[in-house]
C-alpha cells in the first residue's frame, strides 16, 4: 500500500507532505520509535531513515501542536498543576504540566527546580496566556502557596493530593514514551517533544469510557479531518 499524494508538495521536500504528516502523526500518536516509523513507511513503500523521521518530527510536531491549541476551545478556569521528576542525563529535572478538568494539557515546562521560583515561573506563563483561574487544585507542596496568592489572589487554591487525580494520569503516556526513547537526552529536547506530544496524543485520545460508540467514531473522524487540514498548513 502507498500513501496518495494529493496535497501540493512541501517546498523542498522529496516526499509529499502526506508522508512526512503521517510519520509525525504515528510517531506522536503510538509509543514507537523512529525506527518503528522508519519501518512502517517501507511497508507502504516509502524509504526513509530514521534520522529524517527524526527531523520531520522536530520539525513538524510544533507546527500541529501550535495549531490544535489555536483550535482548541477556551480553557477553562480551573487549572490542575502538577510537577513530575524526570531524569535527564543522570541529572534530576521536574515537568511541570497544568491541564484543565477536560484532561487537556494547557502547557508544560522542564525546568532544574522544584521551589517556589520555579512555581512562580510555570504560573506566570499559565496567566500570560490563559487569564487568571477561578480556580488552582496543586498537591500538597508548599512551593505553590505564595506564587498563587501572589499571582492570582482571588482563586480557590485547592491543596490535596487525592484531588489531582485528573493530572497525575496524564504523566503516564509521558512515562510511556521517556521509556521508549530510552530516557531525554536534554531539557531542549524533552521541552520540544512533550509540547507537542501532548497536543497531539490528547487531540487523538478521547475519553472514551464517556462516549458510546459512534460519537468516539465521530470523535476520531473530526480529529483525522483537523489533521489534514493541518497538514495543508505545513510550510517549508
Amino acid at each position: 500500500m502507498r500513501i496518495p499524494a494529493e496535497m501540493p508538495r512541501l517546498k523542498g521536500y522529496r516526499f509529499p507532505r502526506e508522508v512526512v504528516a503521517y510519520a509525525v502523526w504515528v510517531y506522536h500518536r503510538f509509543a514507537l520509535s523512529t525506527a518503528d516509523v522508519e519501518d512502517l513507511l517501507a511497508e507502504r513503500g516509502v524509504t526513509v531513515s530514521r534520522e529524517t523521521v527524526r527531523k520531520w518530527v522536530n520539525r513538524f510536531g510544533r507546527h500541529f501542536a501550535d495549531c490544535i491549541k489555536r483550535d482548541r476551545p477556551t480553557a477553562a478556569d480551573k487549572w490542575h498543576l502538577d510537577e513530575v521528576v524526570v531524569p535527564i542525563n543522570g541529572a534530576k529535572q521536574w515537568l511541570w504540566r497544568a491541564v484543565d478538568p477536560n484532561g487537556d494539557v494547557l502547557d508544560i515546562l522542564v525546568q532544574p527546580r522544584r521551589n517556589a521560583k520555579a512555581a512562580k515561573r510555570f504560573l506566570t506563563r499559565l496567566i500570560a496566556r490563559f487569564g487568571k483561574p477561578r480556580v488552582v487544585v496543586t498537591d500538597k507542596l508548599r512551593s505553590y502557596i505564595k506564587p498563587v496568592r501572589t499571582l492570582a489572589p482571588e482563586a480557590d487554591h485547592r491543596a490535596h493530593k487525592g484531588l489531582n487525580n485528573r493530572i497525575e494520569g496524564s504523566h503516564r503516556p509521558t512515562r510511556k514514551r521517556e521509556k521508549v526513547m530510552l530516557r531525554f537526552k536534554s531539557i531542549r529536547q524533552t521541552q520540544r517533544f512533550l509540547a507537542a506530544h501532548d497536543q497531539i496524543n490528547t487531540m487523538f485520545k478521547p475519553r472514551r469510557y464517556r462516549l458510546s460508540t459512534v460519537s468516539y467514531r465521530q470523535a476520531r473522524s473530526d480529529a483525522f479531518d483537523l489533521w489534514h487540514d493541518y497538514a495543508l498548513e505545513m510550510t517549508a
